[in-house]
């Protein structure tokens, strides 16, 4: 007859269970597996079929009984280390969607909106349709296989324990915001650059020319003209876009990596 204790039961459910939250946390939170397109019992699928991949190759728990206070803690650290992870790669799209807002504003169709069901909410054409493409260019890289590769390695990088977590990782996170301004505005600058030379030009033919109606002239122009550098944009976008899915692959781990010793 086989018997077993309850430290052994204890070792096999805190096995499972603790990367469990950090595997869903992160499923919850980093594009592409948060789009509200996905249900949520696949979600839950793949985050169970990923824990009984990832569990039997883990460094050795802690012993904590997953039921007591240490337990809870612990199952509430993993949560916030797979939100926060899921999170750090979510602003590599939130810059996407910056750099289309500043195109839109800049075009002067800023008040050009639609339901984008990805956001569940109203979202600015321009943005709308630079985070598709965005989210088609990280699929076909395989960025979510990057990114469930960057979950496995954070294991290592971020063991489960009680003192896995270096001082100043959730401040170096929120510091990591800062990518969203960076790298949205240099998406946008080739665009809106063009656009400010093109309202100069406007300013200096109104001045030249008071009779033209510049209301009736440059609206037109200034959509016609984005639109085409944003035509003629999106044929070199794919670099830094790479560029910024690779900076989100990193700063998933980097606030949380520990320092040589």
């Amino acid at each position: 007859m086989i018997s077993l204790s309850s430290a052994e039961i204890n070792a096999w459910v805190a096995a499972f269970f603790f990367p469990l939250a950090r595997v869903l946390a992160l499923l919850a939170t980093a594009p592409p597996f948060n789009n509200p397109a996905l249900p949520a019992r696949v979600r839950l699928a793949a985050g169970l079929a990923l824990t009984f991949a990832i569990a039997p190759a883990l460094p050795p728990l802690p012993a904590v009984a997953p039921g007591s206070g240490d337990g809870l803690l612990l199952l509430a650290q993993q949560m916030l280390i797979g939100l926060a992870m899921g999170f750090a790669m979510r602003l590599v799209f939130s810059a996407v969607d910056m750099a289309g807002n500043l195109i839109s504003l800049q075009m002067g169709i800023g008040f050009a909106s639609s339901y984008d069901p990805q956001t569940a909410g109203q979202t600015v054409v321009v943005s709308e349709f630079l985070g598709l493409l965005a989210l088609l260019v990280f699929m076909a890289i395989n960025g979510h296989l990057m990114v469930i590769a960057t979950l496995t390695h954070s294991f290592s990088v971020i063991p489960i324990g009680a003192n896995s977590l270096q001082p100043g990782s959730w401040w170096q996170l929120a510091t990591s915001g800062a990518i969203i301004f960076t790298y949205g505005l240099l998406l946008a600058l080739p665009i809106v650059v063009a656009l400010l030379i093109t309202n100069l030009a406007l300013a200096i033919l109104g001045r030249a020319a008071p009779q033209l109606n510049l209301m009736a002239i440059g609206f037109p122009l200034t959509i016609a003209l984005g639109f085409a550098a944003l035509m003629f944009g999106l044929a070199h976008l794919a670099q830094p876009l790479q560029e910024l899915f690779e900076h989100g692959l990193q700063s998933m781990l980097g606030p949380f990596a520990r320092l040589p010793q």
